[in-house]
């Protein structure tokens, strides 16, 4: 097949192919990846009447069977029709692994493989667009027209209106994560039902208060290089009941943006015309600590820093009792990259 790329995802999970058998769904926003592994298992299986059976395994699942996943994958089920396999890239479940199972064009289910964000050069990735039966669908942060798409489709359901000026101040608190982005609007409807339109002052009600002041120090702290000042904040935070998850979620937004401004500019723009091209822009508050960040980050480090911050959400996610020391990592290790910078 080919590569789905992100503005095509819809489209193809929407229709689906039986000649397609293997689906590699990947990136960086891991809401997206894990609602798009979910959408795709579902509409695979409606190829079949009745619905294929949906079958998920994990690394757990290969500790008394090394051979599991390729045996379900290759055996004819016995009443027919074609299961479902639905997988994440792990530790014991690689691109190894994974490999000849997605080059083999026999398989008698679909195998659809659930990973975080994969280089072009990454194998499995390599292995999945490569392959006639298989595509490898993209993941990517919603920029301001898709989450704006998907603002008026979660209203519309709860038969809402919402004003323009709303609209923009909501897309400028979302974004990072998908399914962060859904909860956030449903929350906000279910506090808006009963009326016909939601305003300005719902959104600032609702969808952020006066904690993210003590966020935003967390995040400029961070892009700033002063680790321990960013970890103190995470301490009182956290203390006062800020969810850690939502720390991560607040950190890979800002950092999309400075990676927006700074890829621009790495392509010829200057610093002044890249930050005019930010959807939405930035409060002249942040204008002098985001020009300061701008000095201290590189393209190349940008993308080092939201690789970090996927695989770190990705993590807190799957466990959530340990999800502070997660993001206290990952604080460092951002903080680390603008101090490696200064010093070379």
């Amino acid at each position: 097949m080919a590569a789905i790329k992100r503005h095509q995802a819809e489209r193809f999970l929407a229709k689906p192919d039986a000649a397609i058998t293997v689906i590699l769904v990947y990136g960086t926003d891991v809401g997206l990846v894990s609602e798009r592994t979910r959408s795709a298992a579902e509409a695979w299986a409606r190829l079949e009447d009745p619905p294929s059976e949906i079958l998920r395994l994990a690394d757990a699942d290969l500790d008394e069977d090394r051979d599991r996943l390729a045996v379900e994958l290759r055996t004819i089920p016995m009443f027919g029709g074609r299961k479902v396999i639905r997988t994440s890239q792990s530790a014991r479940i690689n691109a190894n692994l994974l490999k000849p199972l997605i080059e083999d064009a026999g398989l008698a289910a679909t195998l659809i493989i659930e990973a975080g964000n994969l280089k072009p050069t990454d194998a499995l990735r390599k292995a999945c667009e490569a392959a006639k039966h298989a595509a490898a669908v993209a993941c990517f942060p919603d920029e301001d027209r898709d989450l704006a798409t998907v603002i008026r489709q979660e209203i519309a359901k709860s038969g809402l209106k919402i004003s323009p000026d709303a609209e923009e101040l909501l897309v400028s608190r979302l974004g990072a994560d998908r399914a962060l982005s859904r909860g956030e609007v449903e929350k906000l409807t279910l506090y808006c039902l009963g009326r016909s339109e939601i305003t300005v002052e719902d959104v600032e009600q609702i969808v952020g208060d006066a904690s993210e002041q003590t966020i935003d120090r967390i995040v400029k702290a961070t892009a700033s290089g002063d680790g321990p000042a960013a970890t103190n904040e995470l301490t009182r935070a956290t203390l006062a009941g800020e969810s850690a998850q939502g720390i991560i979620l607040a950190l890979q937004r800002h950092f999309i943006r400075l990676h927006r401004v700074l890829h621009h500019m790495a392509n010829g723009k200057s610093a002044a015309d890249a930050l005019k091209a930010l959807r939405p822009p930035l409060h002249f508050k942040q204008r002098d600590a985001f020009n300061a960040q701008l000095r201290s980050w590189s393209a190349a480090n940008a993308d080092r820093a939201l690789s970090a911050i996927s695989d770190t959400a990705a993590k807190a996610r799957r466990q959530s009792n340990i999800d502070v020391i997660y993001a206290e990592r990952l604080i460092m290790i951002l903080a680390q990259l603008v101090s490696k910078r200064r010093q070379s």
